[in-house]
């Protein structure tokens, strides 16, 4: 796999599981189910007011009971622990917006293999291929690929081809018109 890679323009925070947002809107329907919990709402109510199942509610109540309102908290990031700090993720950016040739590659193409590569000269963190995908997408990089041209191409008798010869092929025979490609003679039936 070759890929060029460039940023995507949209920023989400891709590999983070939900978008803040949606993790903020979840917290603050968890607090109003502890404001009804407060009041005595039992967790069967709360659910149907908050459009939620019996048994969120429930785990809910539970853990208001257990801590109050700390409980009902955003929780923290869950999963395993990244690899890289945000501040070295930056710095594999900036040496990707280098180029390859800056590495001492001789295209600018830049490969999978190529940015483990880079990633391990600027962290010390070794990357496997699926890996270093996995990182692109989450710094929103996308794949390219790239456009074939031949190296022995000459866009100025390219040009002068399209511009001379081009019109000259494209011309009808003289006296030719349009016929029919049925082997069947028209006639009269």
């Amino acid at each position: 796999m070759s890929p060029r890679l460039s940023t995507r323009s949209n920023k989400g925070s891709a590999g983070t599981g939900r978008r803040p947002g949606d993790r903020d809107a979840l917290e603050s329907r968890r607090l109003q189910a502890g404001q009804l919990f407060k009041e005595g709402v039992r967790p069967a109510e709360v659910a149907r007011r908050l459009g939620v199942s019996r048994q969120n509610a429930t785990v809910w109540y539970h853990a208001w009971e257990a801590e109050g309102k700390r409980g009902l908290r955003k929780a923290e990031r869950a999963g395993r622990p990244p690899r890289l700090s945000a501040r070295q993720l930056a710095r594999v950016e900036k040496a990707l917006l280098k180029g390859a040739a800056a590495y001492g590659w001789s295209t600018q193409l830049w490969t999978l293999e190529r940015v483990a590569e880079v990633i391990a000269i600027e962290t010390g963190v070794r990357y496997g291929q699926s890996g270093v995908w996995d990182l692109l997408r989450r710094m929103n990089w996308s794949w390219q690929k790239p456009a074939r041209q031949a190296i022995e191409r000459d866009e100025e008798k390219v040009a002068r081809w399209v511009r001379e010869e081009w019109p000259e092929i494209k011309k009808a025979p003289a006296g030719s018109r349009p016929g029919s490609s049925s082997r069947m003679r028209a006639g009269p039936r």
